[in-house]
């Protein structure tokens, strides 16, 4: 049975908005994470960041830790905007545009450094500890590989829903339901003549 298109239209409204609120909540929970690492917290921190951890350069605090969580709630921002289907014309594209490219960024970072840990193609040196590595092939590319596809689905599914269609008036319509500029015909049969004896 072929779904109609107002009901296909609801459906891809209800799964941009579920896709896009599941990337807000990873960008403000990323960015929540760096923020807390700004002020001085150190949870997994070390196996993140390694030596810059213990560190801290200023350079890092500002950009690294200040600037990408800033970035993550911009990130957030943009997801609850592709969950939102009143968004049209050029801020929709654009919008999608941002979409795109992150989730493009997010999924490169994941995959491609996983690849490089599991592969050992970097030759990574003796500032790597096993420890980061462990954590980044288990926890942080998977997330980032997560928050690509958050993006990525959430940008797929904001696109516009196509203008409902409207009924031809030359098709058929069902009896009784004529359209208003619809030419109504009826056709006249004559009574039989009486029966004579």
């Amino acid at each position: 049975m072929r779904r109609r298109p107002e009901e296909a239209g609801a459906g891809t409204e209800q799964s941009a908005a579920l896709w896009g609120r599941i990337a807000c909540l990873w960008a403000t929970a990323f960015a929540g994470l760096h923020f807390y690492w700004a002020l001085g917290g150190d949870t997994a921190l070390s196996v993140s960041a390694g030596p810059l951890a213990d560190e801290r350069p200023l350079w890092f605090v500002l950009a690294g830790l200040w600037g990408v969580g800033a970035l993550c709630l911009l990130g957030a921002s943009l997801a609850w905007l592709l969950a939102t289907p009143r968004l049209r014309g050029g801020p929709a594209l654009a919008a999608r545009g941002l979409g795109w490219g992150i989730s493009a960024l997010l999924l490169v970072r994941g995959i491609g450094v996983e690849v490089l840990l599991l592969t050992d193609t970097a030759q990574l040196d003796a500032s790597v500890s096993a420890g980061q590595r462990a954590w980044t092939l288990a926890l942080w590319n998977p997330w980032f590989i997560a928050g690509g596809l958050a993006f990525g689905l959430a940008t797929l599914r904001s696109r516009e829903p196509s203008p409902p269609q409207v009924p031809d008036a030359r098709r058929p319509t069902p009896e009784g339901d004529h359209h208003p500029h619809q030419k109504v015909t009826t056709t006249h049969t004559r009574p039989d003549p009486p029966h004579r004896p």
